[in-house]
C-alpha cells in the first residue's frame, strides 16, 4: 500500500524547511499539485498569516548567502526572480552597493591575488568579476589596483 500524496500545505512546509521561499516561488513550485482552483492561494495565505512565509526573511537570507560571492547586480536579479517587491529589492541593493568595492576586492584576491601581467590576463580577471555581477567601474578599480589600501 502506498502512502497518500502530501497535501499542498505539507509540500509547502517541506519546501520551507530547506530554505526561505517567497510566496511567488512557492506558488510556482506548487501550482502543478493544485487540484481545486483557489486552494493553493488559501494555503499560502494561511502560511503567510502564521509567519511561515516572510518576504523580508527571504530578502535577508539571499543577501546574506550571496553577498560574499556576488555583486549587487547579480543579487538584484536573483531577488527580482524570486518575485520580491521591487522597493525592498532596491533598498537592499543600495545597501549592498556601499560595500561593493571591498567585496569585489576580496573575491578578486581569493581568485587571482596578483595584478594582471598582460591584456589577456586583465580581460580574464575583468570577465570573472563581471560574471559575478559587479559593475564596470568597480571592476576597473579592482583589476587596476586603484586606490587599494
Amino acid at each position: 500500500m502506498t502512502a497518500p500524496a502530501p497535501s499542498l500545505k505539507g509540500r509547502a512546509l517541506r519546501l520551507l524547511s530547506t530554505r526561505e521561499h517567497s510566496r511567488a516561488e512557492l506558488q510556482r513550485k506548487l501550482e502543478p499539485f493544485e487540484q481545486l482552483a483557489g486552494t493553493l492561494a488559501l494555503v499560502l495565505d494561511e502560511l503567510q498569516a502564521k509567519g511561515f512565509i516572510s518576504e523580508q526573511r527571504v530578502l535577508e537570507s539571499v543577501v546574506h548567502r550571496r553577498s560574499a560571492k556576488f555583486g549587487a547586480t547579480r543579487i538584484r536579479q536573483e531577488l527580482l526572480a524570486k518575485g520580491l517587491e521591487s522597493g525592498a529589492v532596491a533598498q537592499a541593493v543600495q545597501q549592498l552597493r556601499q560595500s561593493e568595492l571591498s567585496r569585489a576586492r576580496e573575491i578578486w584576491r581569493k581568485k587571482f591575488g596578483t595584478q594582471p601581467a598582460d591584456a589577456a590576463e586583465r580581460a580574464k580577471q575583468m570577465r570573472f568579476l563581471a560574471s559575478r555581477g559587479f559593475d564596470g567601474d568597480t571592476i576597473r578599480r579592482v583589476v587596476s589596483g586603484a586606490d587599494e589600501a
